[in-house]
C-alpha cells in the first residue's frame, strides 16, 4: 500500500514539473496530493490486527519441517531422523555423506524414508523417517531430507564414540505451557551455554494438550534447527497422555464435605489468557439442578468460587479457595475416564528404541540408550508401573556401563503441594537403591528440588520415605526441574539440598570416566545449583557440593 501512495506522489509531482500550467492549477494539484496522502495515513490508524490462525501457522507444505534427530539403536553406528510434509509429498528421501570442508564435494548416499500418514486436529500430514546405519563412530556427517526436488539445508550430526569418552548433555523439565513464548528462550540460552552438547533430554510434559498440533508445532519451533543437529531423548509426561474411549468431558464426579461422591455436569470450561497465565472459567450444574461456577489458574488451583457451591457440595468458598481443583477436598474427576494412552503424536515424530518391553503400549516410552559409557533409561511413570519392574531390573543387571542415569516424569520425591508419588517410590526406589543408580531426572512438579545431605532430624510434616531422600550409603541424586513458565509452590522442599519455585531452569551435565558434573542455570544463564559425583571403586559415589554458600541465595 505504501508503495502505491509513493507512486501516486511521483506521478503528480512530475505532472506539476513538466506541465505549463498557471500557479492556481499547480496549487490545486498540490492540495489534492496532500489530501490523498493524508487519507492514506489516516486510514492506517483504524487498522486492527487479527490473530493468525493456528491452522495456517502450522500448516505443512512440500518443504520439510519439524526435523528431529533421535536414536533407535546404537548411537555410535546409527542415527534416525524424522520430518513432516504435507500429503502431496508421497515419498521421503535423505542424502547422507561424511562431512567435509567443501560442501560441493560431498559424496552422498540416498536413503528412502518410511512414510506415515497423520491426521491432527487442524491438518493432514505425512511424517517421514530414516534410520542411517553402518556409520563410523565419532564421525561428523552431513545430511538433508526432502522428496528429491524440495530439500532442506544440510545439517550436521556427530556419531558417538564406541568407547567411553567425556561428553555433555542438556536436561529440561516441563516445557508444557506457552512453549513458543516463554520456553524457547530457555532452550536457546541452554544451547548458548552448551553448543557442543551431545543431545537434549526432556523429562516429560513437552506440551500441555497432547492432541493439539499447534502446540507440537510450537515445541519444534523453539529449538528449530538445533533438533536437526543435536538428538533428542524424551520420556512422556502425563500431558503426553490422553484417554481413549472416555465418556463425555462434561460428566464429572465431585466429593462433598460429608464424603459423598456426587455427579455434576460441566456446562462451560473457557480458557482466558491473562498477564499471569491462563485462567479457566468453569460452570457446573449439581444433581438437584443447582449451579455453581469457578475460576481455576493454570496450576489447577481454585482462585474464585461463587455462592452456589455450598448448596451443591457443603463446602464454603473459604474451604476451596487456594486448593487444587483435582485434589482434596473436591477431587474433580471425569465420570468415565477411559483408558490412558500416549498421544498419537508421539511415535510419528520421534523414533526411539523398540526393545523387549512387557507390553506393546510401552514401546518407545520405555527404553534405554547407551552413550559413551553411560546407560540412559527411560521409564513411563504414567501407566503400568508394576509391569515395568522386571524389565527395569534386567536392564540394570545387564549394564556394562560405568554410569547409569534414569529419567521418568513423576518424581520419586515430590516437593509440590498435594503431590506424592508413593506407589512409584515403593515400586521403583528399591531397585534404584539396589543398583545404586547415579542420577534420576524428573519433571511434573513445576518446581526445582535436588537431593543432598540435609539434617533429617529437623524434618517435619514430610511423608514417609522422604527422610532418606538422599542416602550417602547409596549415593543416588534425585532432581525435579521445570523449564517452562507454569509454576507451583513448594510445601515439602525441606528434604532437599537445593530448591526453587517461580524459576525457569535448564541443566547441563558433563560426564567423564570418574566424575559427573551437574549445573543448573536460571533462564538468564545465572548459575543456580552445582554438584559433582565422584566414582569410587567399591564404594558409593561421593557427592561434592560445588556451589559456594554465598551464591545459594
Amino acid at each position: 500500500m505504501l508503495k502505491f501512495f509513493w507512486n501516486c506522489y511521483f506521478v503528480i509531482v512530475r505532472t506539476i514539473e513538466i506541465t505549463h500550467t498557471n500557479n492556481m492549477f499547480k496549487n490545486l494539484l498540490l492540495s489534492f496530493l496532500i489530501t490523498f496522502l493524508s487519507f492514506g495515513i489516516i486510514s492506517h490508524e483504524n487498522w486492527e490486527a487479527t490473530k493468525f490462525s493456528p491452522k495456517l501457522a502450522h500448516e505443512p507444505s512440500p518443504l520439510p519441517d519439524r526435523v528431529v534427530l533421535t536414536w533407535e539403536d546404537d548411537p555410535a553406528t546409527t542415527q534416525s531422523v524424522t520430518w513432516r510434509t504435507d500429503i502431496s509429498t508421497k515419498v521421503g528421501k535423505a542424502h547422507l555423506a561424511v562431512a567435509n570442508s567443501n560442501g560441493r564435494a560431498l559424496e552422498t548416499k540416498e536413503f528412502k524414508a518410511t512414510t506415515t500418514y497423520f491426521k491432527s486436529d487442524i491438518n493432514e500430514a505425512n511424517f517421514h523417517s530414516v534410520k542411517f546405519s553402518n556409520l563410523k563412530p565419532d564421525t561428523i556427517y552431513a545430511y538433508r531430507v526432502g522428496d528429491g526436488i524440495n530439500w532442506t539445508e544440510y545439517y550436521h550430526f556427530k556419531t558417538a564414540s564406541d568407547r567411553p569418552r567425556p561428553f555433555s548433555f542438556i536436561y529440561f523439565g516441563d516445557a508444557q505451557n506457552e512453549v513458543r513464548t516463554h520456553w524457547s528462550r530457555v532452550f536457546r540460552e541452554a544451547f548458548r551455554e552448551a553448543p557442543r552438547a551431545a543431545f537434549t533430554l526432556h523429562a516429560g510434559d513437552l506440551i500441555d494438550n497432547p492432541s493439539w498440533d499447534a502446540e507440537w508445532g510450537d515445541w519444534h519451533q523453539g529449538p528449530d534447527w538445533v533438533n536437526g543437529t543435536i538428538p533428542v531423548i524424551a520420556t512422556p509426561g502425563n500431558h503426553e497422555y490422553e484417554r481413549i474411549n472416555q465418556g463425555p468431558d462434561y460428566e464429572r464426579f465431585w466429593m462433598t464435605k460429608n464424603g459423598e461422591k456426587i455427579e455434576v455436569n460441566m456446562t462451560a470450561f473457557n480458557p482466558q489468557s491473562t498477564d499471569k497465565g491462563t485462567v479457566y472459567e468453569a460452570s457446573f450444574i449439581g444433581p438437584k439442578g443447582n449451579s455453581s461456577s469457578f475460576k481455576i489458574n493454570d496450576g489447577g488451583n481454585i482462585i474464585f468460587v461463587d455462592d452456589g457451591i455450598e448448596a451443591i457440595t457443603g463446602f464454603k468458598t473459604s474451604d476451596l479457595l487456594g486448593t487444587s481443583f483435582y485434589s482434596a477436598p473436591l477431587y474433580d474427576r471425569q465420570r468415565d475416564p477411559g483408558i490412558p494412552a500416549v498421544t498419537n503424536h508421539w511415535r510419528p515424530q520421534f523414533a526411539f528404541p523398540i526393545q523387549n518391553v512387557p507390553d506393546e503400549s510401552l514401546k518407545e516410552t520405555v527404553y534405554y540408550i547407551d552413550y559413551q559409557g553411560v546407560r540412559f533409561i527411560s521409564l513411563d511413570s504414567n501407566k503400568a508401573k508394576e509391569m515395568q519392574v522386571p524389565w527395569f531390573r534386567r536392564v540394570l543387571e545387564d549394564n556394562p556401563n560405568r554410569w547409569t542415569i534414569v529419567t521418568f516424569h513423576h518424581p520419586v520425591f515430590s516437593p509440590g503441594s498435594d503431590r506424592d508419588n508413593k506407589e512409584l517410590r515403593e515400586l521403583w526406589k528399591p531397585i534404584l537403591d539396589e543398583y545404586k543408580v547415579d542420577l534420576v531426572l524428573s519433571g511434573h512438579d513445576h518446581t526445582y528440588a535436588r537431593t543432598g545431605q540435609v539434617d533429617t532430624g529437623n524434618l517435619k510434616n514430610i511423608p514417609s520415605g522422604y527422610q532418606q531422600a538422599y542416602d550417602p550409603d547409596i549415593g543416588t541424586v534425585y532432581v525435579v526441574s521445570v523449564s517452562g513458565p507454569k509454576m507451583y509452590g513448594i510445601t515439602k522442599g525441606n528434604y532437599a539440598k537445593r530448591v526453587a519455585e517461580n524459576t525457569q531452569l535448564y541443566q547441563t551435565i558433563h560426564i567423564n570416566d570418574k566424575t559427573l558434573e551437574y549445573k543448573a542455570y536460571e533462564a538468564t544463564g545465572k548459575l543456580y545449583d552445582k554438584f559433582v559425583l565422584e566414582k569410587r571403586n567399591g564404594l558409593p559415589n561421593l557427592l561434592i557440593e560445588a556451589l559456594p554458600d554465598e551464591k545459594r541465595k
